[in-house]
């Protein structure tokens, strides 16, 4: 008798997995947060293809420059044809999960080696390309990467106090800061 109640418990876990799978077909649970088959989802990493051209960049481009200044400022074009060498198009795309892909593109024409006119979308501005791949980890304050004056005076001090309390060791070691070390061994031998 002990194994009835064995049997008849896996039965409910089973009917429950049944009903479980079933309910993930259905068309009322069409929401990824109601949907257990997407509470659990593959990573997929971004894809970041083409150039990506600011509205910084945008703004700096005039009329009459030069190929090379136009390669300068935006970059190799993604698409140069031969049958359309006046043209180069600018195409960037960037597709990441969960967001809708997002695809820019821009293109100059040129009258032999001089910019003559541009336009496309209108492309976003660095801090807002840089906002949107923002993901949702926050890893803390960036420290300031710069230091102040009165940080580098402070460096320089102890710097100057350590290196007059130590004992020079060898040649190299008395020689002023500035100057360049003369004990690197010959590159080439001077045997005969």
């Amino acid at each position: 008798m002990p194994a009835l109640p064995h049997y008849s418990i896996q039965r409910i876990v089973m009917a429950v997995a049944c009903a479980v799978l079933a309910s993930c077909s259905s068309t009322t649970m069409t929401s990824s947060a109601a949907n257990p088959v997407n509470w659990i989802t593959p990573y997929k990493m971004d894809v970041i293809q083409g150039n990506f051209v600011s509205r910084e960049q945008v703004e700096q481009l005039q009329a009459g420059m030069t190929r090379d200044q136009v390669k300068g400022l935006l970059g190799t074009p993604l698409m140069a044809s031969l049958f359309h060498a006046d043209r180069w198009d600018y195409v960037f795309t960037l597709k990441r999960q969960g967001v809708e892909p997002q695809s820019f593109k821009y293109t100059v024409f040129f009258k032999g080696d001089q910019l003559e006119r541009f336009g496309g979308d209108a492309m976003p501005s660095e801090a807002e390309f840089i906002a949107t791949l923002s993901n949702k980890r926050k890893l803390g304050k960036v420290p300031v990467l710069e230091a102040t004056e009165a940080q580098l005076k402070a460096a320089e001090k102890s710097s100057s106090s350590r290196a007059a309390t130590e004992e020079p060791s060898s040649a190299a070691a008395t020689a002023p800061a500035g100057s360049p070390t003369r004990s690197y061994p010959p590159l080439e031998s001077t045997r005969p």
